[in-house]
This record gives C-alpha cells, sequence and structure tokens, in this order.
C-alpha cells in the first residue's frame, strides 16, 4: 500500500482508531520497526552477525575464548572491498614471480559464493608497468588479495576452506598465508611470516606450511613437508596461534605443531606477538617448481570458500 493513502485513511477515522491504525501500519510501511513491539527491527548487520563464521560465534584455546572477528562467504557478485584490498602490480611493484598482478575480473572474481584467483596466459608479451616508470615482459597476469589496511590480529582461529588448482606440472604456486602489518623486528624473516599452506605443482598432492622467523636452535618443527591433500576438493587449512604454540591442521588433522622460540635478543612470543595480515595468492613457481611457458598448465585457480577468524 502506498504510504500517502494509508494515511488519509488514517484522518478518516475517530482520532482513537487512528492511534491504532498508526500503530499498526507504521511497522509494514517504514522499514526498521519490528511489527507488534515498536522496536527496532533485527538489522542486516545483526542478520550478519548471526551468521558470521558460520554461526560460531566463539571458540575455545588455551589462551582463553576467542570470539569472531573476521569473516567472509563470497556472497554475491563481487569482492568486499571493506575487507580485501586487490594486489596490483602496477601500483605497489610487487610480484612473487613472472606474474603480473591485476586488479580484473579475469583474476580476482566473486561468483557462486567462491573467490576465484587465477594465473592466466596470454598470446603475447606484455610490459607490466611498476611504479616510477620502469616494468618488466610477462605474458601471465595473476590474482591476489590480503586484508592489508583492512583486518589485521595477533593471535587466534584463522580458517581459510580452499581449493587448489588442479595442476600436475611445475610452476604454479598458491599460498594462504599471514604477513606482518609492521616490520618491528627488522626485514624478513626477523619479523615473520606464516604460511598456513602453499601448495606446489610439482608436487601436486600436498600442501606445505612453514613458519618464518629467526629460531634459536633449528627445530624441524617449524614445517612438514607430508601433508596429503586432494586438490579436486575444498579442504579446510587452520592456524591456532597462541603466545607460545602455532598448530597448523588441515581438515582437523594437525600438520605443524611448532613452540615459539627466538633468536636472542627476542624472547618469545616475539616475533609473533604482533599483528598479522591475512595473504590469498595465485602465483607463478619460481625455483625447483619454476614456470615454464612451455609446459606449465594455464590457467591455473586457487578458490576460497570462505575465511573466518577468531581472536
Amino acid at each position: 500500500m502506498h504510504m500517502g493513502m494509508g494515511v488519509k485513511k488514517i484522518l478518516w477515522l475517530s482520532r482513537g482508531l487512528a492511534i491504532a491504525v498508526l500503530l499498526a501500519v507504521l511497522p509494514a510501511v517504514l522499514p526498521g520497526l519490528d511489527g507488534g513491539s515498536g522496536r527496532p527491527a533485527a538489522t542486516a548487520d545483526a542478520a550478519a552477525r548471526t551468521t558470521a563464521c558460520g554461526g560460531v560465534a566463539a571458540v575455545s584455546s588455551t589462551d582463553g575464548v576467542w570470539r569472531c572477528r573476521f569473516s567472509d562467504d563470497f556472497t554475491g557478485t563481487t569482492l568486499n572491498r571493506n575487507k580485501w584490498i586487490v594486489q596490483h602490480t602496477p601500483v605497489t611493484g610487487w610480484r612473487s614471480g613472472r606474474e603480473c598482478y591485476l586488479n580484473h575480473p579475469e583474476n580476482v572474481r566473486v561468483s557462486g559464493g567462491l573467490l576465484s584467483l587465477t594465473a592466466r596466459e596470454k598470446a603475447k608479451l606484455f610490459l607490466c608497468e611498476t611504479p616510477g616508470g620502469g616494468g618488466y615482459w610477462t605474458r601471465v597476469t595473476s590474482g591476489m588479495v590480503t586484508t592489508w589496511g583492512r583486518f589485521q590480529q595477533t593471535y587466534g582461529r584463522w580458517e581459510i576452506r580452499a581449493r587448489f588448482p588442479d595442476v600436475t606440472t611445475r610452476g604454479v604456486h598458491s599460498a594462504l598465508w599471514l604477513w606482518p602489518r609492521v616490520q618491528n623486528y627488522g626485514a624478513w624473516p626477523r619479523s615473520g611470516e606464516i604460511d598456513i599452506a602453499e601448495f606446489f605443482s610439482g608436487k601436486p598432492d600436498r600442501a606445505i606450511p612453514y613458519i618464518h622467523y629467526r629460531k634459536a636452535r633449528w627445530d624441524p618443527s617449524v614445517t612438514n613437508t607430508s601433508c596429503l591433500i586432494d586438490r579436486t576438493r575444498f579442504q579446510t587449512y587452520r592456524l591456532d596461534w597462541t603466545r607460545s604454540t602455532l598448530t597448523v591442521s588441515i581438515d582437523g588433522k594437525v600438520c605443524v605443531r611448532h613452540t615459539i622460540n627466538p633468536a636472542w635478543p627476542l624472547s618469545k612470543p616475539a616475533p609473533f606477538d604482533k599483528p598479522f595480515f591475512l595473504a590469498l595468492t595465485q602465483a607463478l613457481g619460481i625455483g625447483q617448481n619454476g614456470y615454464s611457458s612451455w609446459t606449465t598448465q594455464l590457467p591455473a585457480t586457487t578458490q576460497i570458500d570462505w575465511v573466518r577468524v577468531w581472536g
């Protein structure tokens, strides 16, 4: 009913009846009022809070209770720019291999409840420009997003449900990783890096976590090269980050459990006592997993079903 017609009808009624009708009509014509009570109705934000982190508002840890702080299920058809920054090499100059990261739907796309990050090979070489008038020639564009400047946190549970590319030739590298918001303790690896899972297409049956920092002594528990995965399906990659340990699991099975033990002059939990942000990356391989325009299978896509963080 058009609101103007409703008001005219109310004016025809007696004063007492008009008030009763007005109270009944307003909730229907004015969004934000709860019909029958006159209280503010549940808003979209309230509904989002109910479903955030898969409806799990809090989880327990050895450091106490962690509450849902960040959540994205990638609904709709556009990336939520309040949560994510798209890596764009022409602006930042950053790259990990020969790829050129672009803020383009061919490389970063949200559709069907998934975030897709895709490396694609063009027919011809092109100049990937970098700040200051520089650049490099490549044939490959790719996608990467981060929460830099949007969300960063110290400690907590970080979960990413992802599917890595169905590629079995060398040259593709995917990563779900955390990087310090500020290099408080110096250049890499002094300020730390947490690789929750890295996929190297030269070893397509496994994901490899790695805890990077300067340790007091060599400790093999910083990584595990035997964590098997099924790249044809989505799996849940999880980090539990406390003041004493970093634990990575895949579908609930522990892959790495490392006790923080930094080299002098730091003492634990440093360098893992500062905020880190999340990065999701589809890259080209280097070194032993190096990209080859002759043999590497492209396009290659890492898909993300959801991201959830408690802290």
